[in-house]
C-alpha cells in the first residue's frame, strides 16, 4: 500500500508498504543486474550504505543461473541473502538493448541468449512466471521499450501491443499469486508507460493504464536517445495523468540533476547504473561536483574522496591510496569507489525526503544544483 505523506508542488513524499518492508520515497534503487552490485559489493555492504531497494534483471537471471534454480533455493531474497525490498524488471528493456538478437511478435519476443546463443521466448506470461519464481517484492510488466526517435506509426503500434501485454501480465500475476507453491503471494505489479517523445501518445497510454488499478506506474523509454529537455517535457506532460496515490517510477534515470528534476515533477522511484559504472572507472560524485581519481593532481592527495562523507571509503582511505588501487587494477579500488557513489546517491535521496518533510525541496534543489555545477566546472577547468 502506498501512502502519500505530503506534496510540494508536484513533488511527492510518500512510503510504500511491502511484504519485505516499507520503502520511503523518493528512493533510488541500487542496480544489481545479476543479483549482485558490480564492483564486489555485498548485501551486507548495501545495508551499511543505506540501500532501501535492490534491483535485479529478469532476463539475465533467467539466462543464468535460471529462475527455476532460484525458486528451488527459496527465491531471490534468500539466494542473495537480502531481506529488504527487491524490484525485478520484466526483461522488456532487453527487447530494446538486444535489438540485433530478437524478433517481436504479438505473443511475445524471441531472443537469442547473449551468453550462449540459445533461443529464448519471453512474453507477458513468461515474464510474470520468471518474476514469480524469483519472488521479488515488485515485478514489472512486460513491455517494449521503443527507441526515443522511432517513427510515430511504429510507436503507436508498439504502445498498443504493450497495453495488451499489460492486461495479460495482470491476469497472470493474479493467477500466480493464488498458487500454493508461489513463494511471494503478495508480489506487486507496476505497469509501464511508453510512447517515445510523442506526448499525446504518452498521455493516452497513461490514461489507459491508470484505469487498470495497478500497484504502481513506471515511465519507460526515456534516457534512450532523447535530450534531457525532451525527457523533462515528457514528464511534465505525462505524470499528471498517472495516479498520484500510487508510486511513479522513472526507469533507468539518471544523474543527480535528473533525479532532482524528476522528483520536482512527481517521480518516486529511480534507478540507474551511473553510480556503479562511473565508480568502477574512478569517476566519483561529490557535493562539490564529479571528480576523476585518475587525474594526476590526486597522486599525493591525502584527503578522503569528500570531506565529511560517512561512506566506508571516506571514513578510512585517501584519494591518493584509492587512485593507486585503481591504477594498479586492484579490485578494492573499484569497490571503494562504487560504495562511495551509492552512498552519495542514497544520502541525496535521504536529503530530498528531509527537504520535502520540511517543505523546502525547491530551495534544496536550487542549492544542490548550484553547488554541484559550480564545483564541477572548477574540476574540469
Amino acid at each position: 500500500m502506498y501512502r502519500l505523506i505530503r506534496q510540494e508542488g508536484r513533488a511527492k513524499r510518500g512510503e510504500l508498504v511491502t511484504v519485505h518492508g516499507t520503502i520511503q520515497t523518493p528512493v533510488f534503487m541500487n542496480v544489481g543486474t545479476a543479483a549482485a552490485i558490480k564492483g564486489a559489493v555485498s548485501t551486507e555492504d548495501l545495508e551499511q550504505i543505506k540501500t532501501q531497494v535492490e534491483l535485479s534483471n529478469t532476463y539475465h537471471l533467467h539466462v543464468r543461473p535460471g529462475d527455476e534454480v532460484i525458486k528451488k533455493l527459496g527465491g531471490l531474497h534468500r539466494f542473495m541473502s537480502w531481506n529488504r525490498p527487491i524490484l525485478t524488471d520484466s526483461g522488456g528493456f532487453q527487447v530494446f538493448s538486444l535489438a540485433t538478437l530478437r524478433k517481436i511478435k504479438e505473443e511475445g519476443v524471441y531472443f537469442h541468449s547473449h551468453v550462449d546463443g540459445r533461443k529464448i521466448f519471453m512474453g507477458p506470461e513468461e515474464s510474470m512466471r520468471i518474476q514469480s519464481n524469483l519472488a521479488s517484492t515488485i515485478a514489472m510488466a512486460f513491455d517494449e521499450c521503443a527507441p526515443a526517435k522511432a517513427e510515430r506509426d511504429y510507436v503507436e503500434n508498439s504502445v498498443a501491443r504493450t497495453t495488451r501485454w499489460l492486461a495479460r501480465c495482470k491476469a497472470e500475476m493474479e493467477r500466480l499469486n493464488g498458487l500454493e507453491d508461489t513463494i511471494n503471494k503478495s508480489q506487486l505489479l507496476f505497469g509501464i508507460n511508453q510512447g517515445a517523445v510523442y506526448t499525446d501518445i504518452r498521455i493516452e497510454h497513461a490514461k489507459r493504464i491508470a484505469e487498470m488499478e495497478l500497484d504502481g506506474y513506471a515511465i519507460g523509454g526515456l534516457a534512450v536517445g532523447e535530450t534531457h529537455e525532451e525527457m523533462y517535457h515528457v514528464l511534465d506532460e505525462t505524470v499528471p495523468y498517472l495516479p498520484a496515490d500510487k508510486p511513479t517510477y522513472l526507469m533507468g534515470v539518471g544523474t543527480p540533476a535528473n533525479i532532482l528534476e524528476g522528483v520536482e515533477r512527481g517521480v518516486d522511484f529511480f534507478d540507474c547504473v551511473y553510480p556503479t559504472r562511473n565508480g568502477r572507472h574512478g569517476h566519483l560524485y561529490t557535493n562539490h561536483g564529479k571528480i576523476n581519481l585518475f587525474n594526476a593532481k590526486y597522486e599525493l592527495d591525502t584527503r578522503p574522496i569528500e570531506e565529511g562523507c560517512g561512506c566506508p571509503a571516506c571514513r578510512r582511505y585517501s584519494r591518493a591510496y584509492i587512485r593507486h588501487l585503481l591504477k594498479a587494477k586492484e579490485m578494492l579500488g573499484m569497490r571503494l569507489c562504487v560504495l562511495h557513489n551509492l552512498w552519495f546517491y542514497n544520502t541525496m535521496m535521504e536529503e530530498i525526503r528531509d527537504a520535502l518533510d520540511a517543505g523546502r525541496f525547491a530551495a534544496y534543489k536550487k542549492e544542490k544544483l548550484e553547488r554541484m555545477s559550480a564545483a564541477g566546472a572548477e574540476e574540469n577547468a
